[in-house]
């Protein structure tokens, strides 16, 4: 499987998508599609940008249905006619690379209550979620479309939440994802065992390494640490590799949660 992603370069500035407090946008790019484009000055800036390419590109990995991801070129010139200040000043401070994720027209968002999933491909994305530590894939919001009859993940920007202390990184690595109890398709992954004995001899570490390689340099420069991007990569190279090698943790978590349910 092909993993590296495309640069496009952004051409044109559509709407923003106000959802939180990343103001995502959609935006056109010059090979003529649209993407919603996270920025990465926005918010946690580029480290909601290395959770949502992590993510992405595991789910991918695992066969899970995400929008094609593309490294998304902001040139300097880029927003200085833009009307709203908020947003002239977010374009201003996310030039370089951002991420972009094909914009899927005319999609739905997932209701629970009114929309099946698959057992399988439910138990899936819950171990997924779990894996990356992803707080937000909840019924209060689903991160989840339904597109020509199918499900998408969407915004995976939310995991990974050790990085924003970058302390007890490995302790982490290591501890059942307690917040599985909230997500929105526990109910629904009635094949957890199943999802784990396929994600788990899927992944191994060289996926992971070649996934982590390929975080830009540019999004690793961080004005609260001193260490090198290499560094930055081989804690997130490690503590995927920990976190697999601990799986059995957050599996018996979120089916010990799935009891509650019953």
């Amino acid at each position: 499987m092909n993993l590296n992603l495309r640069t496009v370069n952004v051409t044109r500035y559509i709407t923003p998508l106000r959802e939180g407090g990343s103001l995502p946008a959609l935006a056109e790019a010059d090979d003529d599609f649209k993407y919603v484009l996270k920025f990465r000055g926005a918010g946690h800036g580029v480290k909601a940008l290395i959770a949502e390419f992590l993510g992405g590109q595991i789910a991918k990995i695992l066969g899970l249905p995400v929008p094609e991801l593309v490294f998304a070129n902001l040139d300097e010139a880029f927003g200085r006619t833009e009307a709203d200040e908020e947003i002239q000043d977010l374009l201003k401070f996310s030039q370089g690379l951002n991420l972009g994720l094909h914009f899927l027209s005319g999609a739905l968002t997932y209701d629970a209550a009114a929309n099946d999933c698959d057992a399988l491909l439910a138990s899936k994305i819950v171990w997924l979620d779990a894996f990356i530590t992803n707080v937000d894939r909840t019924f209060k919001n689903t991160n989840l479309l339904l597109w020509k009859k199918e499900l998408w993940l969407i915004d995976h920007g939310a995991s990974f939440y050790f990085h924003h202390s970058w302390t007890n990184w490995e302790t982490t690595a290591k501890t059942p994802f307690a917040l599985i109890k909230d997500h929105v398709l526990l109910p629904k992954a009635t094949q957890l065992e199943a999802a784990h004995v396929f994600c788990t001899n899927t992944l191994n570490s060289a996926i992971l390494k070649e996934i982590v390689n390929q975080i830009p340099d540019e999004w690793l420069e961080w004005e609260d640490q001193s260490m090198s991007p290499e560094t930055i990569k081989e804690v997130y190279f490690q503590f995927l590799t920990i976190r697999l090698q601990h799986a059995e943790l957050f599996l018996k978590q979120a089916q010990d949660a799935r009891k509650t349910l019953i």
